[in-house]
């Protein structure tokens, strides 16, 4: 790709000369000259000898009285302003991100679960207010952290509480609280309306196994607790576990809000449970140099307002 050569021309330019430079074209007289810029007259005037070795030509010339722009003197009027302006719009040049206009697509990972309480009712949002955005949803898995760490995924959103995570010291924020609750098919007999600690040990069990190899955060509290579920079925879906329950005698732990949102709701049964288990709270997760981005700090009120309002 072709391109201005720097290494020579700007090597052999000094652009604090540019200021100088402008007022000695616009005003065409030294002391004048160096009243707009702030300098002292001989300093403007070793700023002329300067710019005329540059240039190797003497850009202005005494005519009776007052001196006179040369050719290459007009002709370096314009440039001049034109660099000018463009330093001044560098400086002050901010991101902008307009939701109704703009395009972007940002990757979010997620779990099935929050992607089908959270994220879902997001999609109508963007359908509303940013037709240009799209969002790519990817899976937790081992090298979350990682791909985090490296900037190359936009939010992570997961549970605070998972251990060895690798991401408190990223920029974060609670967005919702969710409880794990046991569910059965409404029509199961094999229980009642209260488990308990035998009756988890004892029933068969639906375990959600993270992607990675991880124990889910419910089944590490209750290895905790000293009890050991008698697995019927393990998948790797969170958000198939309360579809797997209607007309089996299995039970699962899952999140309230799933249940909510789940097609079977009416299927199911929500029982108490004497066994006490800590919440989740789902968290927001990114990368410092995408802190003040104003598209990913768009998207990031939207989710939280979105999880505000679960």
């Amino acid at each position: 790709m072709s391109g201005v050569d720097v290494s020579g021309t700007l090597r052999r330019a000094d652009l604090n000369l540019l200021l100088p430079l402008n007022a000695l074209l616009e005003h065409r007289h030294v002391t004048r000259a160096a009243e707009a810029v702030g300098i002292g007259q001989p300093a403007m005037s070793a700023a002329l000898g300067r710019l005329r070795r540059l240039f190797d030509d003497p850009l202005l010339v005494r005519s009776g009285r007052v001196l006179e722009l040369t050719p290459m003197g007009q002709a370096l009027l314009e440039p001049v302003r034109a660099a000018l302006t463009g330093l001044e719009q560098l400086f002050v040049t901010t991101p902008r991100f307009d939701p109704a206009v703009d395009s972007r697509t940002f990757t979010v990972v997620a779990s099935d679960y929050v992607t089908l309480v959270l994220l879902r009712p997001l999609l109508e949002l963007l359908y509303r207010e940013a037709p240009g955005v799209a969002v790519n949803v990817v899976p937790v898995d081992g090298a979350t952290a990682v791909h985090l760490e490296r900037s190359q995924v936009d939010l992570v959103i997961m549970p605070r509480e998972l251990p060895d995570t690798g991401m408190a010291g990223f920029p974060h924020r609670a967005l919702f609280t969710d409880r794990y609750v046991p569910a059965v098919w409404s029509q199961n007999r094999d229980v009642g309306d209260v488990l308990d600690r035998d009756a988890i040990s004892r029933l068969p069990y639906i375990q959600f196994n993270p992607v990675g190899g991880n124990a889910a955060y419910v089944d590490v509290q209750l290895r905790a607790l000293g009890i050991e579920p008698k697995v019927a079925l393990s998948t790797l879906s969170f958000t198939l576990v309360p579809a797997l329950l209607p007309g089996t005698a299995l039970f699962a732990f899952v999140h309230e809000r799933l249940v909510a949102a789940s097609h079977v709701r009416r299927d199911l049964k929500i029982l108490q449970t004497t066994v006490q288990l800590a919440p989740i709270v789902e968290t927001m997760y990114w990368h410092p140099v995408l802190h003040s981005d104003p598209a990913h700090l768009w998207l990031r009120e939207r989710v939280a307002t979105l999880a505000a309002n679960l």
